[in-house]
């Protein structure tokens, strides 16, 4: 395997939360990496994140990702790829035309690219979802762990009316199966994996400078500060966003582990991120809901997800849920000082 200096690796959708995390990671073991952005407009805020690193770093504009020719100039000189770019929407006006269709032909028209304008590629990492290995259905099936044999198995038809969040994780499952579909019919010259992690949480690569526009997950954690209990669990599963990106690029650099799906992840629940988090920062205590400590870790209550595939091939050690929370929430309260 050629040194990193010597490796241009392509990640789509650069200044995601995931993304960003993969990119610094990537620049600080010396990879060349470019990232695709949807606009000229959207390079300076990536250029901000990565300070120090401009002779490693290098952009393409991509504005449609579900279009193979506007791939073209992104793929130049390219030797691996982490698809990261994915529709993220949860209250779509039509599941079909804004989530499944898309997050399918994104997959689709990466892997396509990859063929025709990568000859150097060798490998493709798709940042899939756990979305697409659980079962909607089934609830908190309190008896049951998931692993990577898995597959959410709701039906098209079903997820083109379904409900926003619901259609949401249809579309990751669609379009990892067309992933592998894919690859068993064109059997490219790269290798095609998947990792699959539940919520992801931890620290932005930038500063947090409006909590008004914060991603997803940590806009979800942010609003315990605000509640008065503790919320139900919804993905019973997180995963540390510095332990995702470190699952990227280990997996880039053990050819032997590529070809396969990972989880990513361990339990989660908001109980528990709440008691570990006060663990870790007692000022907030009194600013957060108590709810019931220790509740969350009872047996029985919620399913359970094994992440130790990923462990046992690729060595990764997980972050506690503790770390993460404090990481995530010293962000967000440095954020709120510099607001007041």
């Amino acid at each position: 395997m050629s040194p990193p200096s010597e490796q241009t690796v392509l990640v789509t959708g650069a200044n995601g939360f995931v993304a960003g995390q993969i990119i610094n990671l990537l620049l600080k073991k010396g990879y060349k990496v470019r990232g695709t952005v949807r606009s000229d407009r959207s390079i300076n805020a990536a250029k901000e994140s990565h300070k120090g690193y401009a002779s490693q770093l290098s952009f393409a504009i991509v504005p449609d990702m579900t279009v193979i020719e506007a791939y073209k100039d992104a793929f130049q000189g390219v030797t691996a790829v982490f698809h990261t770019a994915s529709p993220f929407v949860l209250a779509p006006k039509d599941n079909e035309s804004e989530l499944l269709k898309p997050a399918v032909a994104g997959v689709v028209s990466a892997l396509e690219a990859a063929a025709q304008y990568g000859p150097n590629v060798k490998a493709f990492i798709l940042m899939a979802s756990f979305a697409s290995i659980l079962d909607l259905s089934k609830g908190y099936r309190p008896t049951y762990t998931y692993s990577e044999k898995d597959w959410n198995p709701i039906s098209y038809e079903e997820a083109k009316v379904a409900d926003g969040p619901t259609a949401y994780c249809a579309s990751k499952a669609f379009a990892e199966k067309a992933g592998w579909e894919w690859m068993q019919t064109h059997k490219p010259n790269f290798t095609f994996s998947s990792i699959c992690p539940p919520w992801v949480f931890g620290p932005n690569i930038s500063p947090i400078t409006n909590l008004n526009k914060l991603n997803e997950s940590t806009h979800a954690i942010y609003t315990l500060i605000r509640g008065d209990k503790i919320p139900d669990a919804d993905f019973c599963g997180f995963a540390d966003v510095r332990d995702v990106a470190a699952a990227h690029v280990s997996l880039l650099e053990k050819e032997s582990a590529q070809g396969e799906r990972y989880i990513v992840g361990n339990h989660f629940d908001y109980q528990t991120a709440v008691d570990e988090l006060v663990k870790e920062m007692p000022e907030l205590e009194g600013r957060i809901p108590k709810g019931e400590p220790g509740a969350g870790l009872k047996e029985g209550v919620y399913y359970r997800i094994d992440g130790s595939k990923v462990v046992e091939a690729l060595g990764l050690e997980y972050t506690p849920l503790g770390v993460t929370m404090r990481d995530t929430f010293k962000q967000l309260m440095e954020a709120e000082g510099k607001t007041a």
